[in-house]
């Protein structure tokens, strides 16, 4: 498959196993169904905008999952921002709240960005996304995120159809 520019990506006649793009701040890990995103603490919140939005202009329905536990009154604040409540339980120190983070929500992913840039200002941070991605997706989303500086691929795996998908052919960057 190629991109926008007609540069073949992955080969046409294999199907991904997955994809893991990135720099060096940021690792990006798309496979069918999830994206797995680490962000270092080093990365610029320009970045984490564009990337959220990319894959937001490529699979509109992905979701994040995002768990907190907070008052009971932060969680009518948490909706107002776009977020969907999913389940709420009385814990010792307040509610534990599940939400669902909507990619077809801007103002959603500009409070998911907030979040993430505030949690890096003490650690790494890890977002899981669930998607409807296929390979075409894939090198879509390759192809949007490509034009942030110092984007490339980093491994290509391939699903191995003659060993029932239990293999796969490795390519590094």
């Amino acid at each position: 498959m190629e991109d926008s520019t007609g540069e073949e990506i992955i080969a046409s006649s294999q199907s991904l196993s997955s994809l893991e793009m990135g720099r060096d701040d940021v690792n990006v890990v798309c496979t069918y169904g999830k994206i797995s995103i680490w962000f270092g603490r080093q990365v610029p919140d320009i970045v984490i905008g564009k990337l959220l939005i990319g894959i937001s202009n490529v699979d509109p329905s992905a979701v994040h999952e995002y768990e907190i536990i907070c008052d009971f009154e932060k969680i009518t604040e948490y909706e107002s921002c776009g977020f969907v409540l999913v389940s709420y339980a009385k814990v010792e120190n307040g509610y534990r709240a599940t939400f669902n983070i909507p990619f077809s929500s801007k103002k959603a992913l500009f409070y998911l960005a907030e979040s993430i840039s505030e949690k890096l200002k003490t650690k790494n941070v890890i977002v899981d996304l669930y998607w409807n991605g296929d390979d075409s997706d894939i090198v879509r989303l390759y192809d949007v995120l490509k034009n942030i500086d110092d984007w490339k691929i980093k491994q290509i795996n391939y699903k191995d159809e003659t060993r029932d998908n239990r293999s796969h052919h490795d390519i590094q960057f």
